[in-house]
């Protein structure tokens, strides 16, 4: 008896699993590759890059490498690594980018890259390649001296600030460290912005420019694609059913306690 109630329950606490983990694309389950939004509740620290709120949220890292594809190409940079958080509300969402830097200087920059619709993009811009068309991209762009704004590419030389500003943010540099913070809402009606719909994964790029070190449009330090999604409130539905499945174990159990006993059998 003690054997059936423990398969049940196993099988009952996967079915729930299941239905709460929902599917990841190839190569973005779990943490790795992957940027989760953590729900919160109250407001985001959308101007606070070291608000203690930012705890509250995993932390991934991910390697940066210097812009090779196409000319100007750049064979150094600064920043190797870049470590990200993310928080939203259901309402909004904010994103914070921490990297080393040794130095301030007015030519820092950081930028979040993601598609506009289903059309693949290349992570330097959606730069062309091979003939083949690429998608547009939806760029938050910080520069330390004119601070957040939200664009559009379709390739280099091609980067433009859009008429309607959604994005805002803040960068602060601190002890050789950059962190900046970047907000907006998760959805709107502008057809030039990305979505960033409760639970969808949608794939995620970063830029980091080092003014120090003159990098500057493609001169640039650039991660893969990767992926982002904004964490779904849990559905109550999963608790009800696994309440039911455990109260149903309960009642079979007696039920065959109570047929074994008038069988004189030992239950």
């Amino acid at each position: 008896m003690m054997f059936f109630s423990v398969v049940i329950l196993v099988l009952s606490i996967s079915f729930a699993g299941a239905q709460a983990e929902g599917q990841a694309p190839a190569g973005g389950t779990g943490s790795e590759g992957m940027v989760p939004s953590k729900l919160i509740d109250g407001a985001l620290p959308t101007d606070d890059p070291s608000s203690p709120r930012w705890e509250e949220a995993p932390v991934v890292e991910f390697s940066m490498s210097p812009q090779v594809h196409w000319d100007p190409r750049i064979f150094s940079v600064t920043v190797k690594s870049l470590k990200v958080r993310s928080l939203q509300n259901g309402q909004q969402v904010a994103i914070l980018l921490e990297y080393e830097d040794p130095t301030e200087n007015p030519g820092d920059a950081a930028a979040i890259e993601f598609p506009v619709g289903d059309k693949k993009s290349h992570f330097a811009h959606a730069q062309e390649m091979l003939e083949v068309e690429s998608g547009q991209l939806n760029i938050w762009y910080w520069r330390a001296s004119k601070g957040v704004s939200d664009m559009n590419a379709k390739g280099f030389g091609t980067t433009a600030a859009q008429p309607q500003q959604n994005v805002a943010g803040k960068g602060v540099w601190k002890d050789g460290v950059w962190r900046v913070v970047f907000a907006r809402d998760l959805e709107n009606s502008d057809p030039d912005d990305a979505q960033l719909a409760l639970g969808k994964f949608v794939q995620i790029a970063f830029a980091v420019w080092d003014g120090g070190n003159q990098e500057v449009g493609s001169m640039k330090a650039v991660t893969s694609w990767w992926w982002f999604v904004a964490e779904k409130p849990a559905d109550p539905k999963i608790y009800i059913y696994t309440v039911l499945i455990v109260m149903l174990v309960g009642i079979i159990e007696l039920i065959v306690i109570r047929r074994l006993r008038r069988k004189g059998q030992p239950a």
